[in-house]
């Protein structure tokens, strides 16, 4: 009979501690990468940052609020301009009527501001409890949970502070851990260092500044080059192929001398 495996250690808010303390060192310039000049601006440039890079709709989001630049606005741009404008960002269509939609909600229901409250930000179109999590946060300061995208979901697991694949369980995995004032600040901290250090092909192990702390399998094999695939330059050869059988190469045709 095989011998069952050890059961790892549940995280503690002490080891919680030490990990946001020592990314806090390591990243202190860690902030959220959207460019805004407001709740608004935020808000639409969350919505349109949905499988996209934060670069990507930093370069849309000028000209879009150059020509939008408030909820009533944008509530009655036509869908086509919106559409055109963020493009780049992908899946613009169903986007652009996010974007829209959600500043007709403001419209409506909020007189064109953006609501402090998650109850009153999550049933707008366009808006999740990650987005909402992000507005709050970041615009408002107000910490009502912790924003958890692709990054922070890799990194807790590795770090072994979560241990589901699920954003919502993830979050209340985290918030559990991690003393609310601190909540902003641990998405933060947790995407730059996805994005800098724990890269989700090629994590830097090496130089990671939590390898003492970490509790995943495989950083002792990328720190030491074991799981890292070597690169070998393809040979660029021209590929002869042989004749067929029974076949012989055709001779050059001759050519015919002039009488």
């Amino acid at each position: 009979m095989a011998a069952r495996q050890p059961k790892k250690a549940r995280p503690t808010p002490e080891h919680a501690r030490q990990i946001l303390d020592a990314l806090e060192q390591a990243h202190p310039e860690a902030r959220c990468a959207l460019d805004h000049a407001s709740a608004f601006q935020l808000s639409v440039a969350t919505i349109l940052s949905a499988q996209c890079t934060d670069e990507r709709v930093n370069m849309v989001t000028p000209r879009l609020f150059a020509r939008y630049p408030d909820a009533p606005s944008l509530a009655a741009a036509p869908l086509a301009d919106v559409e055109q404008i963020i493009r780049s960002t992908g899946f613009f269509r169903a986007k652009a009527r996010s974007v829209t939609g959600f500043a007709r909600g403001l419209v409506e229901r909020h007189a064109g501001q953006v609501p402090r409250t998650m109850a009153e930000l999550v049933p707008l179109p366009g808006v999740g409890r990650k987005t909402a999590n992000v507005v709050l946060g970041h615009a408002y300061g107000v910490n009502e949970g912790i924003a958890v995208d692709t990054h922070v979901l890799r990194v807790s697991n590795r770090l072994g502070l979560t241990r589901s694949s699920e954003p919502l369980k993830v979050e209340q995995e985290l918030m559990a851990l991690v003393p609310r004032e601190r909540w902003t600040r641990t998405t933060d901290l947790l995407i730059f260092h996805g994005r800098k250090v724990c890269d989700a092909r090629r994590p830097a192990c090496s130089v990671c500044p939590l390898f003492a702390l970490c509790a995943w399998e495989g950083r002792q094999a990328w720190a030491s080059d074991e799981a890292k695939p070597a690169r070998s330059p393809r040979a660029r050869r021209p590929v002869r192929r042989p004749p067929r059988p029974g076949r012989s190469a055709r001779p050059a045709p001759r050519r015919r001398r002039r009488r």
